[in-house]
C-alpha cells in the first residue's frame, strides 16, 4: 500500500529528475491522457438511462377523532373504530 512517505519520496525524485518547470507539464499530460482513456472506455453508443419517474408522496391521513395515523387503504381507524374513509370518498349521511 502506498503511504504518504512513499508519495513524498516519489515527488522529490520527480523534481530532481525532471526539474520544477517540466513537472507541471508532465502532470497536465498525465491528466489529459487519463481523460482520454476514460472517454475511450465508456461506450458512446449506449443511450442515456431514462429519467426516473416522478415520485408521488401521499399526504398522511389521521383519524378525525383520535388523530391516529391511517394507512391509505384503511376505511376505519384501528384504534377507535371511527370511519376515516379513503381519500376522496364521500362521508355517509
Amino acid at each position: 500500500m502506498i503511504g504518504s512517505q512513499d508519495i513524498l519520496i516519489a515527488l522529490a525524485l520527480g523534481l530532481i529528475f525532471f526539474g520544477g518547470k517540466k513537472l507541471p507539464e508532465l502532470a497536465r499530460g498525465l491528466g489529459e491522457s487519463l481523460k482520454e482513456f476514460r472517454k475511450a472506455t465508456t461506450k458512446p453508443d449506449d443511450p442515456p438511462p431514462p429519467p426516473a419517474p416522478p415520485t408521488v408522496t401521499a399526504v398522511p391521513r389521521a383519524c378525525p377523532k383520535c388523530q391516529t395515523a391511517l394507512q391509505a387503504d384503511w376505511e376505519h381507524c384501528p384504534r377507535c373504530g371511527a370511519e376515516g374513509g379513503p381519500p376522496g370518498a364521500r362521508a355517509h349521511a
